[in-house]
């Protein structure tokens, strides 16, 4: 059975016989994969051999380190738990995932229109200081795009995760896995947030409130421990938390956001900020769905200004309680790209209302139909005493 350092030097051996100066971590995984060796922690972690992020420096004959130095000069760097080498030779190492090899910076997407807490949002990722913010409001209203577009303005890594209720600690921050026979370590996306200093953004945090309490000690901003393996992580600069959530932690009592939980009060005292974030306001969102509109190959000025006012009728009669459902942000441009594929506004409601019960169809169907013909919505019934009864039935707004 080769030894620790004999296998390390067969690594260096043939990083050397690439005939590269510089590698990717790419590479490095492809080299260690041939040599059926696990990922080369211990040169990937090295400052020394690091040219800038996912790039390596590749040692020449004559100045590469000889094994035996390069376990004295990582001694002081944190070493993942490792398993006393087996007949089999198999030990427990890191998995390397796209995490941490792939470009986590957003792209900005060109039809995004900042509105509500964006430039609230903006500050706190362009500060790089560690400061959790829980974002509260509506299905469909942008909490979580406005993080990431925010992290796509300022050029900062972004990773987020959507809550379950069955998401465990492990999905969080971390685990063992069998990978081809041998037992390897994969950090969660809490973990690889806070060692590459990114904004995490956790999604829809109140659907796994049964297993928060592992990220208390993460919402501090301090080194928090991988139990699993004994090893102590600590966030690297510029790490910090968002969570959304369509309730502020305390459930959700009218039965619209099925499976919410009700939020540990200890655990919600850790976000310094609790942001409300409301549905964009008219001329906002009529640029929004003109974008969208455009985007699609559907111009269509008349017709974003329609659908605005018809969605804005119906969450002003929602908070009113006059009605049980609304129609969202998300769900106008859901309209907006359905009419782009089939070029039939008709259709394209009738397809996005389906997800309704018949009467809620109907209802919001036939309002649409009432602003589309350029009918105040709003008309009371004693302007149009014709049919003063009928009218109240169509349009309980």
């Amino acid at each position: 059975m080769a030894s620790r350092s004999a296998k390390r030097q067969l690594f260096i051996d043939a990083l050397i016989a690439t005939g590269k100066s510089e590698v990717t971590k790419a590479d490095v995984v492809a080299i260690a994969e041939k040599l059926s060796v696990p990922i080369p922690q211990w040169f990937v972690n090295d400052e020394s051999n690091k040219v800038k992020r996912g790039v390596y420096r590749v040692p020449t004959a004559s100045n590469a380190v000889p094994a035996a130095s390069v376990a004295i000069n990582m001694a002081a760097q944190v070493i993942p738990l490792t398993k006393p080498e087996s007949a089999s030779g198999s030990r427990i190492a890191n998995v390397t995932t796209d995490l941490e090899i792939e470009n986590l910076v957003p792209s900005q997407y060109s039809n995004y229109v900042p509105f509500g807490n964006f430039e609230d949002v903006l500050s706190i990722v362009k500060s790089n200081q560690f400061f959790p913010v829980f974002i509260t409001g509506q299905s469909g209203n942008g909490k979580t795009m406005s993080i990431e577009q925010a992290c796509a303005k300022a050029k900062r890594k972004f990773i987020c995760v959507s809550m379950t209720p069955d998401t465990d600690e492990g999905d969080l921050l971390g685990n063992y896995v069998l990978i081809n026979g041998q037992m390897e370590w994969r950090d969660g996306p809490v973990t690889v947030a806070a060692r590459q200093g990114a904004v995490l953004c956790i999604d829809e945090i109140d659907y796994g409130a049964q297993n928060l309490s592992c990220l208390q000690r993460v919402l501090e901003g301090k080194p928090f421990l991988l139990k699993k393996k004994n090893e102590l992580v600590s966030p690297a600069p510029g790490f910090t938390v968002f969570a959304t959530a369509n309730t502020k932690g305390k459930g959700s009592e009218d039965g619209r956001y099925m499976f919410t939980n009700v939020l540990n009060e200890a655990f919600l005292e850790r976000f310094p900020n609790t942001m409300e974030q409301e549905w964009p306001p008219v001329r906002v969102e009529e640029k929004i769905i003109v974008k969208e509109l455009d985007s699609v190959g559907r111009s269509d000025e008349v017709f974003a200004k329609n659908l605005v006012s018809w969605a804005n009728v119906i969450r002003n009669t929602f908070a009113d309680g006059g009605c049980d459902e609304v129609i969202s942000t998300r769900r106008l441009v859901h309209i907006v790209k359905t009419f782009g594929i089939y070029g039939d506004k008709k259709k394209a409601i009738d397809y996005c209302l389906n997800r309704f019960d018949a009467d809620t169809k109907a209802t919001f169907f036939d309002l649409y139909t009432k602003i589309d013909a350029g009918i105040d919505p709003m008309t009371k019934a004693e302007e149009t005493p014709a049919e003063p009864a009928k009218n109240t039935e169509e349009i309980p707004f």
